[in-house]
C-alpha cells in the first residue's frame, strides 16, 4: 500500500513541475481573492470552514460533542481516584499559572479576531482548554468542579452548540448578517460569531474531559 502512496507523491510532483500553471498562460485566477471577496473576511481559511463548508463545521462540533460523550461512557464504571496530587512546588505552580493566562488571552484573541488573520473557533477553544487544565493541575480538584457547576460550564456548552446550529441553518438558508467592511472587527458576517460559539464549544468540551480524567486517574 504504501507504494499507492509514493507512486502518486511523485505523479503530483511531476504535474507540478512540468505542467503548465494555468495562472502564467494569460487566466486571471485567484481562488483567495475569490474566497475572501465572497466571504467577506481576509481569513480564507475561516471563510471556506464557516461560509462553503459550513455543514463540515458542524459535524466536526457533533464529533468533538460525540468525543465528551465516549469519555464519560468509558469511565462510568472506574472507580473515583481517592486522592488527586497536583504540583505543590512554587516554580511549577508559578509558571503553569503564567502559562494558563498567556493561553487565556491568545484563545480571547484568537476567538474575536480569527477572521482576519490565521486561527479561529477551534485553535481558541483548544487554547482556552490548554489554560483550564494548567489551572487544574495546580489546583484542588473539588475547587475545580465546583466552579464548574457554579457556572453551569455544561449548559453553556449545549447552549453554544445549539446557537450554533441554529445560526448555520439560517445562514445555510440564504439570510445573512451585513458583511461590514472588509478587515475590521465587526465584519465578515455571521462568520465571527460561529467563531466565538466555536471557541466557547471547544473550550467547554475541554474542561469538562479534564475534569473527568483527574476525578478518574489522577494528575494529567
Amino acid at each position: 500500500m504504501k507504494w499507492i502512496y509514493i507512486a502518486a507523491g511523485i505523479l503530483l510532483y511531476i504535474k507540478m513541475m512540468i505542467m503548465p500553471n494555468p495562472a502564467s498562460d494569460g487566466f486571471d485566477i485567484s481562488i483567495v481573492e475569490a474566497v475572501v471577496r465572497d466571504s467577506g473576511v481576509p481569513n480564507a481559511v475561516s471563510g471556506i470552514i464557516f461560509r462553503n463548508r459550513l455543514y463540515d463545521t458542524i459535524f466536526e462540533v457533533i464529533v468533538f460533542t460525540i468525543a465528551i460523550l465516549g469519555s464519560y461512557f468509558l469511565l462510568a464504571n472506574e472507580k473515583p481516584t481517592e486522592k488527586v496530587y497536583q504540583f505543590t512546588d512554587r516554580p511549577s505552580i508559578v509558571l503553569a499559572r503564567l502559562g494558563a493566562t498567556i493561553t487565556s488571552l491568545v484563545s480571547i484573541e484568537l476567538a474575536i479576531r480569527g477572521h482576519l488573520s490565521p486561527g479561529g473557533g477551534f485553535a481558541a477553544g483548544v487554547a482556552g482548554g490548554t489554560a483550564i487544565g494548567l489551572i487544574a493541575i495546580t489546583s484542588p480538584s473539588e475547587w475545580m468542579q465546583g466552579i464548574y457547576q457554579r457556572w453551569q460550564a455544561a449548559t453553556w456548552e449545549k447552549v453554544s452548540v445549539l446557537i450554533f446550529i441554529v445560526l448555520a441553518a439560517v445562514t445555510l438558508l440564504g439570510l445573512e448578517f451585513p458583511d461590514g467592511e472588509l478587515g475590521t472587527l465587526v465584519s465578515g458576517g455571521i462568520i465571527p460569531l460561529l467563531n466565538i460559539l466555536v471557541a466557547i464549544k471547544v473550550a467547554l468540551g475541554s474542561w469538562a474531559v479534564v475534569l473527568l480524567f483527574i476525578r478518574y486517574r489522577g494528575l494529567l
